[in-house]
């Protein structure tokens, strides 16, 4: 027993005198075979996961920015919100905080136009803009739950990848009474392969998932920044339109 694990923890294990990683997964048994076959899969997913959220978030933000820059100027320069609103189809539409101005500002001139919502102005353009902001970071939001659950499974998947060579190697001492590396290292190999390839599935899709996190955490603080200044500009707004 003390020689097997020996061997077990031996780097050398990875490859046999005469097998390439290949060779080793071609002539696995098919139990681990599904298992890297699951592995594989998984890392691709995330993958294209990351690639498509990664520039999703960047474009988002980026435009968020660009765009409170410009509501900022506006309001500053005492100007009318109305050319801010045409901007928002053209140049910031992947941008949440642009989306949660539409739907407060439309909602805002509804009830500017109908005179029995005079009383339901603050509390209807806060509804508009929260449900707004809720959606938008939820579209920004899918997929990336699939990170955290990668991040999880794939090394237990790969665990059981491992369990099953080894209990192979097992086996293949059982049958022929020998523990030469030459009979139990490709076993013991490919239990190495499974647990390396869960790994590699799970080490990027948990970091990146901790770094989609942050993101939309900003992006969410922002949408509660912008919502609060908008109703301020809105009672404002309406103070002095029923001052007047």
């Amino acid at each position: 027993m003390l020689e097997l694990l020996e061997l077990s923890l031996m780097p050398a294990l990875l490859l046999s005198a005469d097998m390439s990683v290949w060779e080793l997964v071609s002539r696995a048994d098919p139990i681990v075979k599904g298992v890297l076959l699951v592995l594989v899969v998984f890392s691709l997913i995330s993958w294209a996961i990351i690639v498509q959220r990664f520039l999703l978030l960047k474009k988002a933000w980026a435009q968020s920015v660009a765009f409170l820059d410009r509501f900022h100027a506006t309001v500053s320069a005492r100007s009318s919100l109305d050319p801010v609103r045409a901007e928002v189809s053209t140049q910031f539409q992947d941008s949440p905080v642009a989306s949660a101005f539409v739907a407060g500002y439309d909602e805002w001139g509804e009830l500017v136009r109908d005179p029995q919502g005079d009383a339901a102005v603050m509390d209807n353009v806060h509804r508009a803009l929260r449900k707004a902001s809720s959606e938008a970071l939820t579209r920004l939001e899918r997929s990336i739950p699939f990170l955290a659950s990668c991040g999880s499974a794939a090394p237990f998947i790969g665990l059981f990848g491992t369990v099953w060579g080894i209990l192979r190697a097992f086996q293949q001492i059982g049958a022929t009474g020998t523990t030469s590396i030459a009979e139990v290292g490709p076993f013991i190999s490919e239990a190495l392969i499974a647990t390396a390839l869960g790994l590699f599935a799970a080490i990027p899709a948990v970091m990146f998932y901790n770094y989609f996190v942050n993101r939309l955490k900003l992006l969410a603080s922002e949408l509660n920044h912008f919502s609060l200044d908008f109703l301020n500009l809105v009672e404002r707004s309406e103070r002095s339109r029923r001052a007047g």
